[in-house]
């Protein structure tokens, strides 16, 4: 029976090549976890100098402080809350605002320049107005 250091019987094992072997792999993986770890802190240094973010925090502190809570309130799971579906729905509210101030403005030109061109003509005679539907109109009598 094979044993290793540290087995529950206290026994080590009779040929010295699994101990080797299992630290030959425990520095290979040391190895590995340091070549990943300074890759990953090239990779974050090279994308925090493309994106010059020291560079635009001096330019514009308040702007990227907001992109930052922005960030954070997401990756914290703020996104799909209540808060969340009310500042949206505001947002569409505002949004379309412009939209529909141009719409009532478009609409009330266009009546007070009907009511102006039915005005226009008062020299003229007067357009005929069209009678209640009550029923037939009767010739007042003197």
């Amino acid at each position: 029976m094979t044993t290793y250091p540290g087995d529950a019987s206290g026994r080590v094992s009779s040929t010295g090549d699994e101990g080797r072997g299992l630290g030959q792999k425990v520095d290979h993986l040391g190895a590995d976890a340091q070549r990943l770890f300074t890759d990953a802190r090239d990779a974050a240094s090279e994308l925090g100098q493309s994106l010059d973010l020291r560079g635009r925090v001096e330019r514009n502190p308040y702007g990227m402080m907001a992109a930052a809570l922005g960030v954070g309130y997401v990756l914290g799971g703020g996104l799909f809350t209540p808060l969340t579906a009310r500042v949206l729905r505001l947002g569409m509210k505002l949004a379309a605002l412009p939209f529909v101030k141009d719409e009532l403005i478009g609409m009330a030109e266009a009546a007070v320049q009907g009511y102006q061109t039915g005005r226009g003509g008062q020299g003229q005679q007067a357009p005929a107005r069209a009678t209640p539907a009550s029923g037939p109109s009767r010739p007042e009598s003197a």
